[in-house]
């Protein structure tokens, strides 16, 4: 009894294209003018979402833009108001502090009219002077808080009214592109229906070598009809006599030379 052969399947090579799928296109399920028509289809529907989402235009982008603005102005927001607490926070030490040098220093005066001698007169005057000097030194340091809070509060007062205008901006163009989303949106869903249905019925080396073409053209465009009955559709070069008979037969994978694109078919269309 005859053993099976079990097919070994190739892994998908990211650098794949038409050209190198040509000789293993037939080998599938559909015949090979199936397989074409489910191409054209497929590419029909990508076109037809494409011109969807191009009348969204940038508004997705600058949505996404104005979000992460929004979002680093937030940040920038808390770090200043942290600042801003740790300087009052340092002022109330500061103060605390004052507070203890004065107490110090009356006791110091207080204990000056109680000495014996000079020696004891001049280590408590030592004592004064700094407890004096501690005492200038916080309310240096309060001053110069305070004038860093006025700095803060006024950049923060800046960002917040940024935030608000980015907000405004940010709104309107939610707006106006959930208008936009949800006049097309039957539209699109029957549209990535169609895709889906035609994606399943192609293997997925073609798809593989479809979506690499298609993202590399700047229509978008990887599978192409006949233009003009003898010129490529996508790259507009004229094509062979015997490759226009070839594409019109439906029975091989036609490659266009120049542009590396799928021919089909006018008929198709």
């Amino acid at each position: 009894m005859a053993k099976k052969t079990k097919k070994i399947e190739t892994p998908i090579d990211q650098r794949e294209t038409f050209v190198s799928i040509q000789k293993n296109f037939a080998d599938s399920d559909l015949s090979v003018a199936e397989k074409l028509k489910t191409l054209y289809d497929l590419q029909q529907a990508d076109s037809d979402i494409d011109r969807i989402l191009q009348l969204r235009g940038e508004l997705p982008m600058e949505v996404e833009e104005l979000e992460e603005e929004i979002q680093n102005l937030q940040v920038k927001s808390a770090h200043i108001s942290a600042t801003v607490e740790n300087c009052n926070a340092s002022i109330e030490e500061n103060k605390h502090n004052i507070a203890e040098c004065e107490a110090q220093i009356e006791k110091y005066k207080a204990q000056i009219n109680n000495i014996s001698n000079s020696r004891e007169f001049d280590s408590l005057n030592k004592e004064i002077e700094n407890q004096d000097l501690l005492r200038q030194i916080a309310e240096k340091n309060i001053y110069e808080m305070k004038d860093r809070i006025s700095e803060k509060n006024l950049e923060l007062e800046n960002i917040k009214e940024k935030i608000s205008v980015k907000e405004g901006d940010l709104s309107a163009k939610k707006e106006e592109l959930a208008t936009i989303v949800e006049s097309t949106a039957k539209e699109e869903n029957k549209l990535r229906a169609r895709r889906d249905a035609c994606a399943e019925k192609i293997d997925a080396r073609t798809m593989s070598a479809y979506e690499r073409i298609r993202q590399s053209c700047n229509n978008h465009l990887a599978v192409v009809s006949v233009y003009n009955n003898d010129s490529c559709g996508g790259c507009f070069n004229t094509i062979a006599p015997q490759r226009l008979i070839d594409i019109a037969s439906n029975k091989k994978l036609i490659i266009c030379e120049y542009c590396g694109r799928i021919l089909v078919s006018p008929d198709f269309e």
